[in-house]
């Protein structure tokens, strides 16, 4: 039998209490002797038995409710979800409704539990007095330096309403650049994975059957054949060292990405010399950098106070360098085009419209139009690289998967030749 104990949010100093605490799965029994369990949501263990002995139940059992992977990963918080709650705040607040009563309905309309736990404490922590910009630099894996550094600007400047505008804007145009490539990557990955793996299972499980099909023969097998089965034994002989080394490799590459800058300088340069990818990828750094800076300035963020932001939106290490180059450059009394140009890393293009916005004092609105130019640019870079991928993939496909069935039907096509 189960029960649902009474889980009504308690408060504290007129705040609720409850957003950060932890799910109780709970074992007892009651006044009748009868096994009961549920779950409660409490601050701790302690917290949770003494609310069942008030129901009159006997706790057994108290445990953290731990949930499985998939809920886990469908419960993450994304950078779409931050933009998509950026966009309903801006809506609320344009409109007229107060700040914290924004966040509740935002939180509370959320599906997602890590979401709603999300925003409501951030509520909580204006309700405690702190401003919109001190209780998001509390979360700065969900709320970066960029983002937090706009929502303070917006409050001091009084302008809160239409900052939140601007950022919401900024965050669906950059995490639309992203889907857009993670879109044109995807699959291609995907698909060759996908051939890796029949390969594989063709090797271990069906070239195996073909082998004792003409050990029978008494014949030379052909050249295509012998490497194909040759293949196939060291496959199934070391196939568990394959997979060691292969996951072994991923892991300790996602350590040293995250831990080591070197790593992470190399991988980048690399990625950015790749054919056409790189090209790709390059676009959508300039848009990036374009736009962040764009907005950053027009919300009033000194521009030298601006870049230091700018250089983590980038989203590659060799621009970030480049970047915080270019700050100290300004700092010192540079002006931005110059700087950009001593980079190498920008088109001249880019270079002479930053310069021209310089001149005009309207740095932000050539700005805004280079990240326009370099977005559309990217539409058309991603659309083409579909086109051409596509080919590629089938002649891929071809040689993995159509050689292993030629290789293996050869020695058939020669008997019948003979007889």
């Amino acid at each position: 039998m189960a029960v649902k104990p009474d889980t009504a949010p308690r408060t504290t100093g007129g705040t609720v209490a409850q957003d950060n605490w932890t799910t109780y799965a709970w074992s007892g029994t009651d006044r009748r002797g009868k096994t009961v369990r549920g779950e409660l949501k409490a601050p701790n263990e302690s917290q949770v038995k003494a609310d069942l002995r008030r129901q009159g139940v006997i706790a057994k059992s108290v445990r953290k409710k731990t949930e499985s992977l998939t809920h886990q990963l469908r419960n993450r918080i994304s950078p779409k979800d931050i933009a998509m709650f950026t966009r309903q705040l801006a809506t609320m607040v344009s409109a007229g409704v107060p700040l914290v009563q924004s966040l509740d309905i935002a939180g509370r309309g959320h599906e997602k539990t890590s979401m709603q736990e999300l925003i409501l404490g951030v509520k909580n922590d204006i309700q405690g007095g702190a401003s919109l910009s001190e209780a998001m630099r509390k979360r700065p894996q969900y709320f970066d330096r960029l983002f937090t550094s706009l929502v303070h600007a917006g409050e001091q400047a009084g302008i809160l309403e239409s900052l939140l505008v601007k950022i919401a804007s900024y965050k669906e145009k950059i995490e639309s650049i992203k889907g857009k490539i993670k879109k044109a990557l995807f699959y291609p990955t995907a698909v060759l994975i996908v051939a890796l793996l029949i390969s594989a299972a063709l090797l271990i499980f069906v070239v195996p059957q073909f082998q004792s099909l003409f050990s029978s023969f008494g014949a030379d097998l052909p050249v295509p054949t012998k490497i194909v089965i040759m293949a196939s034994k060291n496959l199934q002989e070391w196939w568990w060292v394959y997979f060691a080394v292969i996951v072994g490799s991923w892991i300790a590459l996602s350590r040293s990405l995250k831990r080591s800058p070197a790593t992470r300088d190399k991988i980048d340069r690399l990625m950015l010399k790749l054919p056409i990818i790189g090209d790709l990828l390059v676009k959508a750094i300039i848009a990036r950098f374009s736009r962040t800076l764009a907005t950053m300035f027009a919300a009033g963020v000194p521009l030298v106070e601006a870049l230091s932001s700018v250089a983590d939106a980038t989203g590659n290490q060799l621009y970030c360098d480049a970047v915080l180059r270019i700050r100290e450059e300004v700092a010192t009394g540079q002006q931005l085009q110059a700087a950009m140009q001593h980079t190498g890393l920008f088109p001249n293009m880019v270079v002479q419209m930053v310069a021209v916005g310089e001149e005009s004092g309207s740095l932000d609105h050539m700005l805004t139009k280079v990240a326009d130019i370099f977005e559309e640019e990217v539409d058309d870079a991603v659309a083409g690289l579909s086109s051409l991928i596509e080919p590629m993939i089938m002649v891929i496909l071809g040689v993995l998967i159509g050689g292993l069935v030629v290789a293996m039907y050869l020695p058939i096509f020669k008997m019948g030749q003979v007889f």
